[in-house]
């Protein structure tokens, strides 16, 4: 006799193996894998958010601290507050004071733009660079960490997966 579509061979369970056993006899028409996986990037997603706000703790960040350095270091060290405030979502006041407290720990220095004498740019400095570094490091051990369990091969493979399944998100949104 075949195996049902949803069974796998034996394998370690985890929380979420029980949750959707739970939800199976309360809605039957529940698709296990959909429910796991979502389920398990949930999870996961919770998890590294935890060790994020700890790990940017650890240093002496605040997590709005943190992605606005984040956000500066991805564009190179350099941006106009537009850039920052397109980037973070955020009202013209929120960067403003966001800038004010980073320029106060010499994490950044605002300087007149080269471009418009009317505007400010934004750099990054040498200390604002160490501690997001330092901050991030506790995230990038942690994705390690998880995602070590993994071949090279599972890793792209499951980027690839998560690709396809973004892209019909991200469509979807655009319609």
């Amino acid at each position: 006799m075949a195996p049902h579509p949803h069974e796998r061979p034996t394998q370690p369970r985890d929380r979420t193996d029980g949750h959707v056993e739970r939800w199976l006899p309360v809605l039957p028409h529940l698709d296990p894998d959909i429910e796991g996986a979502v389920t398990r990037m949930s999870e996961l997603t919770r998890h590294l958010g935890r060790v994020r706000e700890q790990g940017v703790a650890d240093y002496g960040l605040q997590k709005h601290e943190f992605d606005t350095l984040h956000v500066l270091a991805g564009r190179g060290g350099r941006a106009a507050p537009s850039d920052l405030r397109a980037d973070l979502n955020l009202a013209p006041a929120s960067v403003t004071g966001r800038l004010e407290a980073l320029e106060r720990r010499g994490f950044i220095v605002r300087t007149p733009s080269t471009v418009d004498r009317r505007k400010v740019d934004i750099a990054l400095t040498e200390s604002g660079r160490v501690a997001w570094r330092e901050a991030l490091g506790v995230v990038g051990r942690e994705e390690h960490r998880l995602l070590g369990v993994l071949t090279a091969d599972e890793r792209h493979t499951l980027a690839d997966l998560l690709r396809k399944v973004l892209l019909a998100q991200e469509a979807s949104a655009a319609e």
